[in-house]
């Protein structure tokens, strides 16, 4: 085949027709959950050699192959090429094994009586399962067939085909884009795999040939294809959504990669000379066409120290020699990261391991059994004594615990690892100090490697606040951040007193993945208990669904997608010659026994101790046993640990020793290093064991279990069966994360001996169908979630991200680690002074709506103390100062201003506190009530409602069941007003209070259905609430009803808010100056779409009450998400506002400079000139950087016209009314409003 490639590559016009490019598509409708579909050629049935179909949610229940296919056409002028045809069928896979080919009950089921049996069909023995061609008979083949006139050399097509469905003419569209699509192999041109087992499934492109080197390492990389996006169907089928389509990963996305340590191992010769392979057992050496960078620090002589000189183990690579080692990395697309070694040190093993480490495993203690280290036991000095056989035929590299424990102990963090109580002084704060170097240390050459359009995907629990580092410079980036690790739940988390730093170091990335849901659950519920924030499904830009955290108008995606292994690259270690005869001579040494293995880490999360004594306890019961089973524990040194290590080592040993005194030989335990238990070393361990426990009491990725069931994928065949061993069963403890996955496995409590002790006795006397059919469930996950899979799941993820390439669409908040990118709208900027200024200059019907609290008077609502406090009438509000009274009575006392101060607050504060104001309109209760501006500061103020009075009698039966809901929930209280009943949950516990809410939300809503009200539940951001109001009446409602009673059309409108209860005002305003501008403009190209925080309703009703020049400012104070256009930082520059508008208005009396008066321009409709009277422009007391908008009048005069004295000749009266006449009137309050 590869040879008639060649020639054909060579000479395509020898003898062929040309090559058609081909993409099939095939609709499987009855396919089970974990079957998938495989393309094979009809001129080979027995072959189950395929080329795989993919789909999505999206694209059910229609399958694609990701890469188009070549077929060869006859040459034109053979006489015979309008007979021939290409023959194919469809296989079917089952958990990435063959199962069946297609037959007729895959057809569509509305096919009726339409025969779907194709005249030449072919006959061939068809195996259920396993390939036993004595199971079942011989069967009918279907198979479809292509007319190769229809195809034309050089085009490409697509080919739509019914699973089980044959007859008809068959469905072909030829593709009329334009696109360069890649010359395929043929669809049986696969590479030759290298297993010696020679039963290993690959798709197309996923063979790996790995070879070794004169020194013996394995020198090729892993081969990982990310297929590009599939062709677009025809119009006439269901068409595929942009999940598929637009969101695929080519060779031209790069991706920046970041780990604590790169997935390469250093070697220097005697001669200086450094050279370095890839860690295949890491989860992050995998090698993809894509443009792949990764960074991080070095391991070599099993330390992580990066500085030193002399070739010191303790000190790392040498200064002299780094360009060397960056040199040798260069081909690996690898960076090295120097950091100090103490320094690193104190982050990995003090604060990583010493403190987040026992708090992300859910283990957190206020007591402490010892003061000191792992130096006062007088067992840490045995290697493999206590009376523990050591296995020499699996690892000749023992290795000293004393020696190594000197190498560690300049970082040994005893003091932290016995003292779960951590602060934020002394030694917690240096190590916090460290971890934070580090992450940044690691932004600074994150962001050397990061081109425009990267993706950067963050790994591990030691890069949790590495996100806040890099938005602060690379805004734009979508950034992922996976944790390997389990996530406590809150109340464990809470205790870590960097707890909110770490949780918004992980907000600031845009994806954050976890393996297993539990684990992303306690992080979700983390984030709503200590950082108040709210999750749910959200939709995407592609048509679906995600789960994601809102935080400050962003959405952080949260996934869960389980790692998996990489088959080719297992198998390629597990067949090698070195890896079968370790485990031959490892079985022959325990000849006659069932072998049971164990690879964990010594340290107490593992349980080691928990699985001794259940082994203790099952010979107890079943004496029988004894002599016929082993148990191979291997114990990885875990010095970063500190006295955790030591004590788990020590009560190892003990136990090893009194288990076998009692029973010699049950228990061989040897002690390694991790850098010496490799992948090759455990494939020989895995491949030679009957059975592998894990008996972890909180763990997180853990992929030794995955590779045993990849070892022992061949008992399920009958030449796998004929050694007679009872082999391939895993005993899982419940609290590991591949128990999820791993569904046939036996699931264990750890905490309960007898549990453990049962399944030993369980994996001893499991029937033959039980095994099998157990070891098939848990290859499932196995062969079909590779590594492969994985990566490409949340990489499509990550790229899916909708975020805008324009870095100065960003915005930034907080400071330090508290710093956050805030999701703001395009052109969401900073309300400009001078713009308002300028158009409230030039301007003559104006309307300012300003609210109360948060906006021109501090928030009482931000402390939860204070609300509480302040609705028991057990302290009084904010009161405005008098410089805020004083600013809001000169702005009320222009004629063509009319100001409103609309508020949440009741009729009754607000006359208290502002009702002295002349000119001043009121609206309490968010436009419930209204008081229009009056003249008259004396007796009380006239009030008026929106919507006509009502039945009240609602209120008694909303308190009644509220009163119900507070007795049940601690923390709750109720707020009444004088149209209005709230229940406030902020206080209560958020996801109790939130369930609570809920209910309370539809039992009111069921009560009252029959009322005129409406239940709102809204301040989830502030702690959350129910209210219950009567309907249509919101600020928005307000400010139309408002413009719809002024005597002038507005041409100037300035609405300012702070919270959400503002935001209907703010939509309404945005809303009305848009239509405004849309009437002026409608002949110009239309205006971008609303951002999603503007609510949608009908302004129409007010057209006829706005100018045709309205300008409309609405504005948000704080800088966050909002339906207003821009905002302000605080209630300060609101003043500023204000007072600089009151002194546009002082400036039309007064003398101007040389360079104002050039700037001036006289409007149209304006007067001839306004009289400039002799007195200083900056008087007493005024602020001239508070003179906003000088840029903005619009009159001019010349130099000349300064110095000219122009009397104006004074004319004598000659009536009542012409002397009347030159008096302005005073304002009218009747009848400025109808």
């Amino acid at each position: 085949m590869n040879a008639m490639k060649q020639e054909l590559d060579e000479n395509p016009n020898k003898e062929e027709g040309g090559i058609a490019t081909v993409i099939f598509r095939v609709k499987g409708e009855t396919l089970d959950y974990g079957e998938s579909v495989f393309l094979v050629s009809a001129d080979d049935p027995t072959s189950i050699r395929g080329i795989p179909l993919f789909t999505t949610a999206a694209t059910h229940p229609w399958y694609s192959v990701r890469t188009p296919l070549s077929i060869t056409l006859p040459p034109e002028n053979d006489m015979n090429s309008k007979n021939q045809k290409y023959a194919y069928r469809y296989a079917v896979y089952r958990a990435g094994t063959f199962h069946r080919f297609e037959n007729s009950s895959d057809g569509p089921k509305d096919a009726g009586s339409i025969p779907r049996v194709h005249p030449s069909t072919d006959t061939i023995s068809m195996y259920d399962e396993a390939p036993n061609p004595e199971r079942t008979p011989k069967t009918q083949l279907l198979r479809h067939e292509i007319p190769l006139r229809l195809l034309s050399a050089g085009e490409s097509y697509v080919v739509q085909d019914v699973l089980g469905y044959t007859t008809g003419k068959p469905d072909i569209e030829k593709i009329t884009v334009s696109a360069t699509i890649p010359n395929a192999d043929s669809m049986l041109s696969r590479p030759e795999s290298n297993n010696s087992s020679g039963n290993l499934l690959q798709s197309s492109g996923s063979g790996v040939n790995l070879q070794r080197n004169n020194s013996g390492d394995w020198s090729k990389k892993k081969k990982v294809n990310f297929a590009p996006a599939p062709v677009p169907s025809k119009p006439q089928l269901p068409k595929p959504t942009k999940i598929g389509e637009g969101v695929n990963l080519s060779s031209s996305d790069g991706v920046v990669v970041a780990s604590a340590f790169l997935p390469v191992s250093l070697h220097r010769s005697e001669e200086g000379e450094w050279t370095a392979n890839w860690v295949y057992d890491a989860l992050l050496s995998m090698e993809t066409h894509l443009r792949v960078t990764r960074v991080g620090t070095v391991k070599w002589r099993g330390w992580h120290g990066n500085v030193g000189g002399g070739g010191s183990s303790e000190a790392g690579v040498p200064v002299e020699e780094r360009e060397k080692v960056e040199r040798c990395l260069r081909d690996f697309n690898c960076v090295p990261v120097w950091c100090d070694p103490v320094q690193f040190g104190e982050m990995y093993n003090g604060f990583c391991k010493g403190v987040l480490w026992p708090v992300l495993h859910n283990v957190t203690s206020v007591y402490s059994s010892s003061s000191e280290g792992g130096s006062n036991n007088p067992d840490i000095g045995g290697g493999g004594g206590g009376g523990a056989e050591t296995m020499s035929s699996f690892n000749d590299n023992s290795m000293s615990s004393s020696s190594s424990g000197t190498q560690f102990s300049e970082y040994c963090t005893d003091d932290v690892a016995i003292g779960p109580i951590h602060g934020d002084s002394g030694r917690e704060a240096a190590m916090w100090s460290a971890y934070t170097a580090i992450n940044r240390q690691f932004a600074d050459i994150m962001i050397q490697c990061f081109n425009e359009g990267d993706l950067v995907w963050i790994h591990g629990f030691h890069l949790m606040i590495l996100p806040s580092y890099l938005i602060r410079r690379i805004p734009m980036a979508k950034i992922g951040l996976f944790l390997h690790t389990p996530f406590p739940s809150s109340e464990i988390f809470r205790t870590l007193w960097c707890r909110e730093e770490l949780l918004r170091g992980m907000l600031n990335a845009d994806q954050v993945g976890f393996h297993l849901f539990e684990y992303a659950r306690h992080f979700l519920t983390s984030c709503r208990r200590l950082l108040g924030l709210t999750y749910g499904m959200v939709p995407d830009a592609h048509g679906g669904y995600n789960l994601a955290i809102e935080t400050n108008g962003r959405n952080v995606g949260v996934s869960s997608i389980h790692a998996g292994i990489e088959p080719p690259i297992v198998n390629q270690f597990l067949y090698h010659s070195v890896t079968t005869e370790k485990a031959y001579m490892i079985q022959n040494q325990f000849k006659g026994k069932v072998i049971f293995c164990a690879i964990d880490r010594l340290e107490s999360l593992k349980g080691t101790p928990l699985k001794m004594l259940g082994i203790e306890r099952f010979l107890h019961r079943c004496p029988e046993w004894i002599g016929k089973i082993v148990l191979l524990q291997v114990g990885i040194s875990a010095f970063e640990r500190g006295d955790d290590y030591f004590k788990t080592k020590s009560e190892v040993l003990q136990m090893v020793e009194n288990i076998n005194g009692r029973w010699p030989g049950t228990i061989q335990f040897q002690e390694c290093a991790e850098s010496d238990m490799t992948l090759q070393q455990r494939m020989a361990l895995l491949r030679a064991a009957d059975v592998c426990m894990v008996t972890s009491l909180r763990d997180g990725l853990n992929r030794i279990p995955l590779e045993f069931t990849m070892a022992h994928l061949d008992a399920l065949t009958e030449a796998g069966r004929r050694d007679g061993r009872k082999r391939g069963l895993c005993i899982l403890s419940e609290f590991s994360s591949c128990t999820r996955v791993m569904r046939g496995a036996l699931h264990v409590n750890p905490w309960k001996i007898s549990q453990i002790a049962n399944a030993f006795q369980q994996a001893l006397t499991m029937s033959e169908d039980e095994r099998m059919r157990r070891i098939t469930t848990a290859s499932e996950f196995v062969t079909r979630v590779t590594t492969q899979r994985w990566a490409l799941a949340v990489l499509l993820d990550l790229k899916g991200v909708q975020k805008n390439i324009d870095i100065g669409n960003y915005s930034g908040a907080g400071l330090g680690l508290g710093y956050r990118i805030l999701g703001m709208d395009t052109g969401f900027n900073s309300l400009d002074p001078g713009t308002v200024a300028k158009s409230y200059k030039n301007t003559r019907s104006r309307l300012i709506l300003l609210d109360y609290g948060g906006t021109i008077v501090g928030n009482d609502n931000l402390d939860s103390l204070s609300r509480y406090m302040m609705v028991k009438r057990r302290c009084a509000s904010s009161l405005p100062t008098d410089g805020l009274v004083s600013t809001l009575t000169e702005l009320c006392s222009d004629k063509r201003n009319t100001v409103f101060v609309v508020s949440g607050k009741e009729r009754h504060s607000l006359s208290k506190t502002l009702g002295h104001i002349p000119h001043l309109g009121l609206a309490a209760e968010h436009g419930m009530f209204i008081s229009w501006p009056t003249s008259k500061t004396t007796g009380k103020r006239k009030w008026s409602t929106i919507i006509p009075e009502q039945d009240r009698t609602w209120r008694s039966l909303a308190i009644t069941i509220m009163e119900v809901y507070t007795s049940r929930t601690h923390g709750s209280y109720i707020e009444e007003t004088e149209m209005k009943v709230l229940w406030q949950y902020r206080d209560a516990d958020p996801e109790f209070g939130y369930l609570q809410s809920k209910e309370l939300e539809d039992h009111l809503s069921n009560v009252l259905r029959g009322f005129s009200v409406e239940v709102l539940h809204g301040g989830k951001e502030e702690g959350g609430y129910v209210e219950v109001r009567p309907k249509g009446v919101n600020k928005g409602v307000l400010s139309m009803h408002v413009i719809s009673k002024l005597k002038k059309k507005i041409d100037f409108a300035l609405a300012l808010g702070d919270d959400h209860c503002d935001e209907p005002m703010l939509s309404v305003m945005r809303q009305i100056g848009r239509r405004a501008y849309e009437l002026r403009h409608h002949k110009e190209p239309p205006l971008a779409a609303l951002p999603a925080t503007v609510t949608l309703v009908d302004v129409s009703s007010v057209d006829e009450h706005v100018a045709p020049d309205l300008q409309v400012f609405t504005c948000t104070v704080g800088k966050k998400p909002s339906a207003a256009a821009n905002y302000l930082n605080d209630v300060g520059e609101v003043y500023e506002l204000l007072y600089g508008l009151n002194k546009i208005r002082a400036r039309e009396n007064q003398y101007l400079s040389a360079v104002d008066l050039r700037t001036l321009v006289v409007k149209p409709d304006a007067p001839e000139m306004l009289a400039l009277e002799s007195k200083n422009l900056f008087t007493a007391g005024n602020n001239p950087t508070s003179l906003l908008g000088l840029s903005g009048v619009k009159r001019s005069m010349s130099m000349g016209s300064m110095y000219e004295d122009k009397k104006e000749e004074k004319k004598v009266s000659s009536s009542l009314n012409q002397f009347l006449g030159t008096i302005e009137a005073d304002d009218d309050e009747e009848a400025f409003f109808f």
